[in-house]
C-alpha cells in the first residue's frame, strides 16, 4: 500500500509483483478526466479504506480521543483496545438493538 501524496509510474512499477496490490488511488492526466476503469478502481479503494477509517472517526470523533498523552504504554494500549471495542458496539449499534 502507499499514500496518494507519494504517488508517481516509478513507484508503482517498483511494488508490481505476484502477490501484490497497487492501492494507491488513480489521479486524472492534467487536462482530462479519468479514465472509467481507473474511477472503479478508485471506487473499490475507497470502500475498502471507508471500512477500515470509520472506526478512527467514531474514537476521535464521538469519544473526544483526539490526542493521546504518555501515562505508560501498558495504560495508553488498554486505553486504546477498550476504546476500538467501544467504538465497534457504536458502530454496529442499529443493528443489534433490532
Amino acid at each position: 500500500m502507499g499514500d496518494k501524496g507519494y504517488v508517481s509510474a516509478a513507484r508503482e512499477a517498483a511494488f508490481a509483483g505476484p502477490n501484490k496490490v497497487w492501492g494507491v488511488m488513480r489521479k486524472a492526466p492534467k487536462g482530462s478526466d479519468l479514465h472509467p476503469v481507473d474511477a472503479q478502481i478508485n471506487r473499490i479503494i475507497a470502500m475498502i479504506r471507508a471500512k477500515v477509517e470509520h472506526p478512527f472517526r467514531v474514537i476521535k470523533r464521538q469519544f473526544g480521543h483526539g490526542k493521546t498523552r504518555y501515562r505508560d504504554l501498558a495504560k495508553n494500549r488498554a486505553r486504546i483496545f477498550t476504546l476500538f471495542a467501544l467504538g465497534n458496539l457504536f458502530l454496529v449499534r442499529k443493528r443489534r438493538m433490532a
